[in-house]
């Protein structure tokens, strides 16, 4: 053990560490919260000044983070925007996005842009940890070499590690310090560091052999849900042909105690994971000389659904003889996934684009969701629209896309013309479209 790590691991054992978290989303600024929550001095660095506002006025910007917990961590948790008070931090914990190009190929721009930004303040004794899903590689080849261009020497006086995050937003039944995180490190010392960092805001950390193991590890799980997703989103268009209810079917196949785990349908496939990390192994197997056939036909089917949610409204629309050009139709739910705010790659977003170019008249509702943000799809300008027996009655047909809790189905379904179901989440009635 080097001076530098022990020295390390004792200040992390004596709370005396201070940890600088780069990217304050909905991966970083939890993580802040739980390192303060249990007593470090937090840093929060980002380069969007409402951010770091909002954080001085202890104001939550995330759905799920109330404003009191981040008023319960004011003593220990500090934002701003000068990535020169890196120096001053012991870990470095870089939770930036990691999108894809038009080319869907992998944009690092996020994180290399990071490291740049904290190079200059790098110092020896300190440990940078990566979150941000990415290839096998990534911490190897895009962060090591200009950490060691800067004559630090990582696993004897710097550490570096990958630790990919695994946040669940709004799913009140994990939290940060619940949910186990895999670790791997550039070297021994730098994985010993890193777990005795970690290890003191979560319950079980699990190591493995290396970053590239770590990295990889964080793709097959996003990459296991979108294969299963686009799975029953092909099996709902086949049970749709057949007359058959595809919720039927998974929720009795659920009952087989061993050998299934039950994935659901939908418009398609949203957030900053699902949609954008099977691509980042795509592309880095290609290199490999490997095709990932069936990671790309699940990617495929997926991209897919948001036509085929349109297709089955206008279907639905044409059956009661009205065109879907000049129909009034309210879509219901913007977010990604139920109960949050987060509209990144959302399914929904698709669908209201192909409704416009085909000339409906779209609107949404959203509680969450109040005003509709600028887009990379565009800027439609609209806000959500209230839930009262005259608005529903005033549109052709209402679309489940997000099956928030907020929205009372019972009351929905009795004062809409006709409803079309994307989620199951509605019994079935003469005016409710299974798609």
């Amino acid at each position: 053990m080097t001076n530098h790590e022990e020295a390390f691991i004792k200040r992390i054992a004596d709370r005396k560490a201070i940890v600088a978290i780069a990217g304050l989303g909905y991966v970083g600024l939890p993580l802040a919260l739980s390192f303060a929550e249990v007593g470090f001095q937090v840093l929060g660095l980002d380069i969007d000044e409402e951010k770091i506002r909002k954080i001085g006025r202890r104001e939550s910007y995330i759905g799920h983070i109330s404003d009191e917990r981040l008023k319960g961590s004011a003593n220990l948790f500090s934002a701003s925007t000068d990535f020169h008070l890196a120096r001053e931090a012991d870990a470095l914990i870089i939770c930036v996005p990691t999108p894809l190009t038009r080319e869907r190929e992998p944009d690092l721009a996020f994180v290399e842009g990071t490291l740049a930004a904290l190079l200059d303040h790098l110092r020896p004794g300190q440990l940078l940890s990566l979150e941000s899903t990415t290839f096998p590689g990534t911490t190897e080849e895009v962060l090591r070499p200009p950490i060691e261009a800067r004559g630090l020497t990582i696993g004897k006086d710097f550490f570096l590690v990958y630790s990919p995050e695994r946040e669940d937003p709004a799913n009140p039944d994990f939290q940060t310090q619940t949910i186990p995180k895999v670790l791997g490190g550039s070297t021994e010392s730098s994985a010993r560091v890193g777990l005795a960092l970690y290890g003191q805001v979560v319950e079980r950390m699990v190591p493995v052999s290396s970053t590239r193991a770590a990295e990889l590890t964080k793709l097959l799980e996003n990459i296991y849900r979108a294969v299963n997703i686009g799975l029953v989103n092909e099996l709902k268009v086949v049970a749709s042909r057949m007359g058959l209810d595809i919720h039927e079917i998974i929720n009795a196949a659920a009952t087989k105690p061993f050998g299934y785990t039950p994935f659901y349908p939908g418009p398609g496939i949203g957030g900053h994971c699902i949609p954008i990390d099977p691509f980042y192994l795509t592309w880095k197997a290609r290199g490999y000389g490997v095709h990932t056939r069936f990671i790309e036909l699940a990617g495929e089917i997926n991209a897919g659904m948001p036509r085929y949610v349109v297709d089955k409204i206008s279907a639905a629309l044409n059956d009661r003889s009205k065109p879907l050009r000049g129909s009034r139709i309210l879509l219901l739910g913007m977010a990604y996934k139920k109960n949050v705010e987060d509209m990144r790659e959302s399914p929904s977003l698709e669908v209201l684009g192909l409704l416009a170019q085909a000339g409906a008249q779209v609107e949404y509702s959203d509680p969450h969701v109040p005003l509709m943000p600028r887009t990379r799809r565009g800027d439609f300008g609209l806000r959500s629209v209230p839930l009262t027996p005259e608005s529903l009655a005033s549109f052709d047909a209402a679309v489940l896309l997000t099956d928030h809790r907020a929205f009372d189905k019972p009351f929905i379904l009795k004062h809409s013309n006709l409803v079309i179901d994307t989620r199951g989440a509605f019994p079935a009635a003469p005016t409710v479209v299974k798609a």
